[in-house]
This record gives structure tokens, C-alpha cells and sequence, in this order.
């Protein structure tokens, strides 16, 4: 896959089991964006470093997240950075407005419900414990973004047993396929 990517991992960062880990492995010229603090997230703080790494990038990026960065994706594309990224594929986005939501991340609340200035791709699971399938099928509408449902498949992580997840990456190569470079 020719493409540009940045990772980013949600709370508590994605494992050894964890399909983002699996991919970077497979694609070295791939890098997660690193956070100060997985345990305790600050939107804010990693607004910041998001954008301190496209800015490292060798051109605009593709971002890649799971759970909690979902969320942090909107945030950042409401920030007002110069920086551009070429797409986002969003996978298994945490609501950050639902109960269900871990107390330990501040500063995601609201949901941001703008359209992304750039193509994006929403996946999303029918029992995911963080997000509805509705409300997951609400952000993709208000981000603009192409939706997937893919059933019963939890979290969409590696205790879901979505570990390597070549289906995804194909996904995320129909959208680096979509965006210009």
C-alpha cells in the first residue's frame, strides 16, 4: 500500500494483539503518533502532538485511529492547523458524550459533528461496548464520512479477535486509492 500513515491509538494504546500493531509491523515507514500519557489522555495535549507529527510527515498523511482518536481526528480537523492530511480511516469511534465513556480521557467531550475537510472512512461494530451502531452511523454522517458496519465485532481490537484484520486493510486501501496525493 503506497501511502503515507500515522497511526493513532486509543486510551490505553493498542497492543501486540492489536490490528494497528500488526499493520505497523508489516509497513515499517509507518509510525504511531506517541501521547505523553496513554492512561490518562488530555484532548488538548493530544491535539498537539497530532499535529507536531504531520508536520514531520514527508507529505500529508493518512490518519488512522481507533476508538478514543476517532474523536481526537474531529478535534484536531476543528483546530485550525495549516497542516493538511490526505484522509482519516476511523475505526470503532468511542462516543465521548456516552456514559459508557472512561472518566480517565478529558477534554473529548462534545463530540465534535462537523464535516471533515478531508475523505474519511467510518467503521463500526452492531455491539461495540463504547459507541452505538446509531450513534457511530450518526458521526460518519455528520464527519462526511463513507460508513461500514461490519456486525458483531465488538471493539473492533484484539480482544475481539480482530488482530491482523486483512479485511480493514483493505479498507484502508480502497481510501488511499480515493485521495489524491
Amino acid at each position: 500500500m503506497d501511502c503515507d500513515v500515522l497511526t493513532l491509538a486509543g486510551i490505553w494504546n493498542s497492543g501486540p494483539s492489536h490490528w494497528q500493531t500488526h499493520w505497523e509491523q508489516r509497513n515499517p515507514k509507518w509510525k504511531r503518533v506517541a501521547h505523553r500519557d496513554w492512561n490518562n489522555p488530555d484532548c488538548h495535549e493530544w491535539v498537539d502532538e497530532v499535529d507536531a507529527a504531520i508536520a514531520m510527515s514527508e507529505g500529508p498523511p493518512i490518519l488512522v485511529a481507533h476508538s478514543l482518536s476517532c474523536g481526537l481526528v474531529a478535534h484536531w480537523a476543528r483546530s485550525e492547523s495549516a497542516l493538511g492530511i490526505r484522509g482519516a480511516f476511523l475505526v470503532a469511534p468511542a462516543d465521548a458524550d456516552a456514559e459508557s465513556f472512561p472518566s480517565e480521557a478529558v477534554g473529548f467531550a462534545p463530540m465534535q459533528l462537523q464535516k471533515l475537510p478531508f475523505p474519511s472512512i467510518v467503521v463500526a461494530s452492531a455491539n461495540d461496548p463504547y459507541v452505538s451502531i446509531e450513534r457511530a452511523r450518526a458521526f460518519a454522517q455528520a464527519w462526511g464520512s463513507r460508513f461500514v458496519e461490519i456486525g458483531d465485532a465488538g471493539h473492533i481490537n484484539g480482544e475481539s479477535g480482530y488482530g491482523d484484520w486483512p479485511e480493514g486493510e483493505k479498507l484502508l486501501g480502497e481510501l488511499c486509492e480515493q485521495v489524491p496525493v
